[in-house]
């Protein structure tokens, strides 16, 4: 029931967030200067233990999302899916889950994984459910919130579905807020001036 009413509200949700939404943007002022810890030498950990290198996504953009399952934003799942899909093979979309804000990801691993496939047809890859703020903050976490590894970034993720959009070339370019839909034009007009191809369908 409680998806059910999630799914109803979430497109007049997102509309009273659009006015806040670009107040959350952050961009990148020198977009062209190499961050001091290299994107390309991290990793993620998925749900079986396994590292998820970076490395391979080189030439490729990549958008990180904080995710969370009881969340008004969750129907930002089914954007993020479909922004995957359109851009395939330019931009690799990967969820972190954490139960961060408000107890709103309590589910184990495979029982997040199980919902976003299950309501949201999920393919990008999930990573193991771990903390992107406070003490025990991932790694990659906090690489995206450092400026001393970063660049020029400090805001950390003030909400679930935050969302930190990192370059073909491994600069971080921009932070924007939950608010932020995964498909607005802040977003995908860098994939567009990059020259990507987008596949419909």
């Amino acid at each position: 029931m409680r998806q059910k009413l999630l799914r109803l509200f979430y497109p007049v949700f997102m509309l009273l967030q659009k006015p806040f939404a670009k107040k959350a943007m952050h961009s990148n002022p020198q977009p062209q200067a190499a961050p001091p810890v290299d994107f390309y030498s991290l990793s993620g950990q998925l749900p079986n233990g396994r590292l998820f290198a970076f490395e391979p996504l080189r030439g490729q953009y990549v958008l990180l999302v904080n995710t969370a399952s009881g969340c008004g934003y969750t129907g930002q799942y089914a954007a993020l899916q479909q922004l995957q899909q359109q851009y395939a093979g330019r931009l690799q979309v990967l969820g972190f889950p954490c139960n961060d804000f408000g107890g709103q990801e309590p589910g184990t691993d495979a029982e997040i994984a199980e919902f976003c496939q299950l309501n949201y047809g999920v393919s990008f890859p999930l990573m193991q459910k771990a903390p992107v703020t406070g003490p025990q903050q991932q790694p990659i976490y906090q690489w995206l919130t450092q400026p001393v590894q970063n660049g020029w970034n400090s805001k950390a993720p003030s909400w679930n579905f935050c969302k930190y959009l990192v370059s073909d070339t491994g600069v971080l370019l921009g932070v924007f807020g939950p608010g932020t839909a995964p498909d607005d034009d802040a977003i995908t007009h860098y994939l567009k001036k990059s020259g990507a191809t987008a596949v419909h369908g």
